[in-house]
C-alpha cells in the first residue's frame, strides 16, 4: 500500500495579505475541511501532519542572507527604507503582521514533506501552502517570499537525489527555474499560460538551461483560452517524455489551479478534468512525489482539486456531491458550491484552433532542442 502524508496547520489562516488581494489563506482552510468532511484524512496508509516551520539555515541554502535580513525586519508588518529594493510593498508583496513566519510555515511544509520521502516514510507528501514559485534568491515576486519549492529540492539534492520539478499552474514557475538555471542535478519542467502578456513575462521555449544546466529546463508557452485537450496534450508530448529521460529519484510537483476557466486571474479554459489527468500521469514518474499547491484564487476551485489529487495519491474515488457540511460552511462564507468535478469545458473552437497550432510550433522547437539532448 502507498504511503501518504498531508501536511498542514490551522495556522494558516492567521495570515492575511489584505482585503484587496487575491491570494487569500482561508483556501487552505477550505481545502483541509473538504477533505475531512469526505472522511479522506483518516484512511489507510494516509498521515496528517501539522506544519513545522523551517529551519533558517534550510532558507539560506536557497535565499541570500540580506534579503532574509530584510524579511525579518518587516515581520511586525510594518516597512522599513529597504523593503522595496527587495521587492517588499504595495501591490502583489504587502508587507503583513507575521510574514517571515507565514514564509517560514510554507517552507517548512514542503521541507517536511521532502525529509518524510528521503527518509522512506511516505512515498507521497503533500504540503498544499507550498507552490510559492516566484520567489526569487534575493527578492519577493508573484505573491511568493521564500521559495518553498527550490529549498526542499535543495535539501533532496544535496543528499544525493535527482529532482524533476513540473509545475503546471497558469503561471511559469519562474523562481524555481532560475534558481537551478545552471544546475544538472534539477529538470525543471513548466506549462503555463504564456509570458508574452502575462506575469511575470518569462518561460518562453527557448529558456533551456545554461551551463551544466543546458537542456534541463523545458517551458510550454501556452495561449489565453487553451483547454483541456490541447494544454494536456502539450504536457504529454513534451514533459512527459523528457523528465522520463531525466529519470528522477524524486518528482516535486507545483500543483497550481489558477489554470481553470473560472479563475479571476488567468485566462485558460482547463477544469478538474485536464487537472487529474495530469496529476495521475506525474503520479507514474518517479517513485517518490512531493505535491505542493501554488496559484488559484477561486477558492473553492482550490479545495475541489487539491481534494482531487489527495483522493487519487490514495487510490480513493470520492462523491461527486460536495458533503452538507461542507456546503453549509461556505454559505456561511458566502461562497457558492458546484461539484467536486467539473463538466467538460470545450471552449471557442477559433481561439482552440490557435492554441493547438502554438502548442504544435513550440514542439516543432522542442523536437529540434531538447529532444537530441536526451535522445528521445
Amino acid at each position: 500500500m502507498r504511503s501518504t502524508a498531508f501536511i498542514y496547520t490551522d495556522r494558516y489562516v492567521g495570515f492575511d495579505y489584505g482585503a484587496a488581494h487575491p491570494m487569500k489563506t482561508v483556501r487552505l482552510k477550505l481545502t483541509h475541511e473538504l477533505l475531512g468532511a469526505y472522511g479522506l484524512l483518516e484512511l489507510p496508509g494516509a498521515r496528517l501532519l501539522e506544519t513545522e516551520a523551517a529551519p533558517e539555515s534550510d532558507v539560506l541554502a536557497v535565499h541570500d542572507q540580506e534579503y532574509v535580513k530584510v524579511l525579518q525586519a518587516v515581520n511586525n508588518g510594518q516597512m522599513t527604507r529597504e523593503a522595496p529594493l527587495y521587492g517588499l510593498g504595495p501591490g502583489d508583496n504587502p508587507v503583513f503582521p507575521g510574514v517571515w513566519d507565514w514564509s517560514l510555515l510554507s517552507v517548512g511544509g514542503s521541507l517536511m514533506g521532502a525529509r518524510l520521502l528521503y527518509e522512506g516514510e511516505a512515498d507521497i507528501a503533500f504540503s498544499i501552502s507550498g507552490g510559492l514559485h516566484h520567489a526569487m534568491r534575493e527578492r519577493a515576486s508573484g505573491f511568493c517570499y521564500l521559495n518553498d519549492a527550490a529549498v526542499a529540492i535543495r535539501w533532496l539534492t544535496e543528499r544525493g537525489q535527482r529532482v524533476a520539478y513540473i509545475d503546471i499552474d497558469a503561471h511559469h514557475g519562474d523562481g524555481v527555474q532560475f534558481i537551478f538555471y545552471n544546475s544538472n542535478e534539477v529538470f525543471t519542467a513548466s506549462i503555463h499560460q504564456s509570458g508574452r502578456y502575462f506575469f511575470p513575462q518569462t518561460g518562453f521555449e527557448d529558456e533551456i538551461g545554461e551551463g551544466p544546466g543546458l537542456g534541463h529546463s523545458v517551458n510550454i508557452p501556452c495561449l489565453p483560452h487553451t483547454t483541456d485537450a490541447v494544454f494536456v496534450g502539450a504536457f504529454e508530448a513534451l514533459i512527459l517524455p523528457l523528465v522520463r529521460a531525466f529519470g528522477p529519484d524524486v518528482v516535486v510537483a507545483q500543483l497550481g489551479v489558477d489554470t481553470f476557466h473560472t479563475d479571476p486571474l488567468s485566462q485558460l479554459d482547463c477544469t478538474t478534468n485536464g487537472f487529474c489527468q495530469m496529476v495521475r500521469e506525474i503520479m507514474g514518474l518517479a517513485p517518490k512525489l512531493l505535491a505542493l499547491g501554488g496559484g488559484g484564487y477561486d477558492v473553492v476551485n482550490v479545495a475541489r482539486a487539491w481534494t482531487l489529487a489527495w483522493a487519487m495519491f490514495n487510490d480513493v474515488e470520492p462523491p461527486d456531491a460536495l458533503p452538507e457540511p461542507f456546503v453549509a460552511l461556505l454559505r456561511r462564507l458566502g461562497l457558492e458550491g458546484s461539484p467536486l468535478r467539473d463538466a467538460p469545458f470545450d471552449g471557442r473552437p477559433d481561439m482552440v484552433a490557435q492554441a493547438q497550432a502554438e502548442v504544435d510550433r513550440i514542439f516543432t522547437f522542442h523536437k529540434r532542442k531538447l529532444f537530441p539532448f536526451w535522445r528521445t
